[in-house]
């Protein structure tokens, strides 16, 4: 049996990470290349995600650490 050489579209699992001014791009865990992005690129975020340096932000809540985390518990730690 002999292999034959094929190309398989692989476009639907390619995913980017910024990086330094790069998109690096990856194949599972196979870095395939990277996109060099212009001096000055700007970013259409959703609205709860913003831009910074470049590093992405996401704007979410978390619970405050005044809050009590359990109640009514005795001495010994049942609650």
């Amino acid at each position: 049996m002999t292999l034959e050489p094929k190309k398989l579209d692989v476009t639907d699992r390619i995913v980017g990470k910024l990086n330094n001014g790069q998109i690096q791009l990856f194949l599972d865990k196979e870095q395939v290349g990277t996109i060099t992005l212009p001096e000055g690129s700007q970013f259409q975020l959703e609205h709860h995600f913003e831009s910074d340096q470049q590093k992405i932000y996401q704007h979410v809540y978390v619970p405050g650490d005044e809050e009590p985390r359990y109640t009514d518990c005795d001495e010994g730690g049942w609650c």
